[in-house]
């Protein structure tokens, strides 16, 4: 399990508009469970920019990871954010991600 201050530090790095491979994950602290249920295969979608998905190595048309969106809203969870009532109405991934962080002087 994540301690709520680690979970706080980890919100802080997420954009909601990445995807953290599993490794990196693994590497920042993220529980094995919550990498399980929350990665997916990711497949670029080359309609526009924001659909497309980059790695170090340039585009890439699949890409297995953990939406930071989603790490985000699970992160919240474990902080005690109610992140569906912190996030409603607000359209785009980044401003869902900062609006949870906005929350976090709220607790």
């Amino acid at each position: 399990m994540i301690d709520a201050i680690r979970a706080q530090m980890l919100l802080l790095k997420c954009r909601g508009d990445e995807i953290w491979s599993e490794e990196v994950c693994r590497k920042e602290g993220v529980p094995q469970n919550w990498i399980d249920e929350l990665a997916e295969n990711y497949e670029s979608g080359f309609d526009q920019n924001e659909n497309m998905i980059f790695t170090d190595d340039g585009l890439t048309n699949q890409y297995r990871g953990v939406s930071d969106l989603l790490l985000a809203r699970r992160l919240a969870e474990r902080i005690g954010i109610d992140w569906p009532l912190a996030t409603m109405g607000i359209l785009g991934r980044r401003n869902q991600v900062d609006a949870i962080k906005e929350m976090l002087d709220e607790i």
